[in-house]
């Protein structure tokens, strides 16, 4: 029996990927630096081992994943979410049997820095806003033309995003950021599954509730013109892995690409179990979506619809919603990780009270990319 690796278990998406390995016939092991998370109630893993947050020490927890893939005869390591940028590290350190499901970390590092991603992006004639380093000359020009929007270079779920009306003096250059033209409209996101520049499948959606800045409902929607940017990103890239993006439609509907997720998203939740692992194994299986075109979080979106309650926030709507909205985690034949849920994710919840912030907004902190990781990354490369 083959063994995958999966990197992170404390977010819903990792739920489906473990639910769709298990499906598939393989052994499930997870890496987490949390003692207990989501996936590991779930009974399609075989394993779970907590290892060292990266945030906490990046060498140490790069060794760890090594012990596990080792221990464990990893034939294939999936990495979830932000720590991507690290595992993708792994790359020509692993035993030559085992397979990462990811870009080289260079590759990776290019989509994840909102700078390099818009750049490179608008070399290859694919549609990006206006975007400028904070403290360039042409950054302060475009603040003077228009809103704009400053967002630290590797800034996820929100966090640290500042909207500067026109003619408004820019922030001043504390860490590397970007200033963006601000495109009003309708923001859409997508997941989508590459292999060697090919796109197996891609889910385009666009959120329905908010909790912050992050999506904890949401729709599928059709946009052939998102779809294609996605092809042209990927082949220009020649991209193997999960891939996402979010985007703001203008006033035409036209779509521009604000930044690049490269990893899974939320959209994950609309592909088919069945076609997951099956298509992140084979270039050839198709990826199709399940039949539902609503999803949500259940519990978060609960409490959504509670403290509306309190800020007239549209009860009634999101009551129906919530009672006709089905949830990406439930399942009877897995009913635990839903039925636990609290329990299993008290360490963000816990977290997100002590800092006041969201739940998303506090659920990768310990694993995502910092400015110093991209120091020490840059100080070791050869």
């Amino acid at each position: 029996m083959n063994t995958v690796l999966l990197t992170l278990g404390r977010l819903p998406k990792a739920l489906d990927l473990a639910r769709a390995f298990h499906a598939a016939g393989w052994r499930v092991v997870v890496a987490e630096p949390f003692r207990r998370h989501l996936v590991g109630a779930s009974n399609t893993v075989a394993r779970s081992v907590q290892v060292t947050a990266p945030a906490q020490d990046r060498e140490t927890y790069l060794s760890d994943l090594l012990r596990v893939v080792a221990e464990e005869d990893v034939d294939l390591v999936v990495p979830v979410s932000e720590e991507i940028v690290h595992v993708a590290a792994l790359h020509g350190r692993v035993p030559a049997r085992t397979r990462i499901f990811a870009m080289p970390q260079e590759a990776v590092l290019a989509a994840h820095d909102k700078g390099r991603f818009a750049a490179q992006s608008a070399s290859w004639g694919l549609s990006v806003p206006a975007t400028h380093p904070l403290g360039s000359a042409e950054a302060e020009a475009l603040a003077q033309q228009q809103d704009v929007v400053v967002k630290p270079l590797h800034a996820c779920s929100g966090r640290g995003v500042r909207i500067i009306t026109r003619g408004a003096a820019l922030p001043a250059p504390e860490t590397p950021a970007i200033v963006q033209a601000r495109i009003l409209g309708h923001e859409r996101s997508t997941c989508s599954l590459a292999h060697d520049g090919v796109v197996s499948g891609t889910v385009v959606y666009q959120g329905v509730m908010q909790s912050g800045s992050v999506s904890i409902a949401f729709k599928r929607v059709d946009d052939p013109l998102i779809e294609a940017f996605v092809r042209g990103y990927a082949a220009a890239t020649r991209w193997t892995g999960f891939l996402s993006f979010d985007f703001m439609l203008d006033e035409t509907g036209h779509p521009f690409a604000i930044e690049c997720n490269p990893r899974t998203t939320s959209g994950l939740h609309f592909f088919g179990t069945d076609d997951i692992a099956r298509a992140v194994v084979d270039p050839a299986h198709p990826l199709r979506h399940r039949p539902e075109t609503r999803l949500q979080q259940f519990y978060s979106c609960l409490t959504e619809t509670q403290l509306s309650l309190f800020r007239g926030g549209g009860f009634l709507p999101k009551l129906r919603a919530l009672v006709t909205t089905r949830d990406v985690t439930w399942s009877a034949r897995d009913p635990m990780p839903f039925l636990t849920m609290t329990y299993t994710t008290w360490p963000i919840i816990r977290a997100a009270m002590a800092q006041r912030a969201t739940f998303g907004e506090v659920a990768t902190l310990d694993v995502g990319w910092r400015a110093e990781h991209a120091l020490s990354a840059a100080s070791a490369a050869p």
